[in-house]
């Protein structure tokens, strides 16, 4: 009975996923110029150099993120991204839409992760006929191209933060707020360690899971509760220094 139900619940979610669009005579690119709601991501492979890796022979799986999913991010993110200066960082966001091969809806459902162009994982989940990538919904699937396909998600996924960029970011507000804590100005102090752990807390970070993060949630309500900012700034530093540890190899 089980396996029938887990049976059921697969053809129900290949149903409400299965609005496929068939366009096998065109390559990843000119299908997703053609479909006109994938204008942003089209300029953004442009920007990043890698409309020749997405008009290679492939086979590629894109999940592709509208433009009304572009729309979502913050106000001047787009901007920001497009410029000449941004280009890895850019192509790095565009590569962590993209796995190797052809993985068409009948299988990504079967799978808990997938591993990207960009290097990391992408998380995959199945719940009440929805499936999401990450915090992705994906909306429309089987978009097949001659050189692989395309899903359709309703949201821009965000590669996770790589170690080393949590440890620059570390390191500077520890040297910025060391030398405001020893001036005597010790809120300013408990301000920048306040920021660059809410800042980092809100990404995914390679090598911190869910109870490293509840742990840095809980040391930064037990600052906020302290009323002299001297000790909150060390709840705060001890918090630093718990979270440089995490990503220290």
């Amino acid at each position: 009975m089980k396996r029938l139900l887990n049976s059921v619940a697969t053809i129900a979610i290949l149903a409400v996923l299965s609005v496929t669009t068939y366009a096998s005579d065109k390559d990843i690119v000119d299908t997703a110029v053609s479909a006109k709601s994938f204008n942003t991501l089209v300029a953004a492979a442009k920007a990043a150099g890698l409309v020749d890796t997405l008009k290679s022979e492939g086979p590629l799986t894109v999940f592709a993120p509208t433009d009304d999913a572009f729309a979502k991010l913050p106000e001047g993110t787009i901007e920001s991204l497009l410029k000449p200066e941004n280009k890895a960082k850019l192509a790095a966001i565009l590569k962590y839409h993209v796995v190797a091969g052809k993985v068409l809806a009948a299988d990504v459902v079967k799978l808990k992760q997938a591993q990207t162009v960009e290097g990391s994982n992408v998380k995959i989940k199945v719940k009440d006929g929805t499936v999401k990538l990450n915090k992705a919904k994906v909306v429309k699937t089987d978009i097949e191209c001659s050189n692989g396909v395309i899903h359709v998600i309703d949201t821009v996924l965000m590669p996770p933060m790589k170690q080393a960029e949590v440890r620059k970011h570390l390191e500077h507000a520890v040297a910025r707020g060391a030398a405001l804590y020893n001036a005597g100005h010790h809120e300013q102090c408990a301000q920048v360690y306040a920021k660059v752990m809410t800042r980092i807390m809100k990404e995914t970070v390679t090598g911190m899971d869910s109870d490293d993060v509840r742990q840095m949630n809980m040391l930064l309500t037990i600052a906020k509760k302290q009323h002299d900012a001297g000790k909150r700034a060390w709840v705060l530093r001890h918090g630093i220094d718990r979270m440089y540890s995490l990503v220290a190899n």
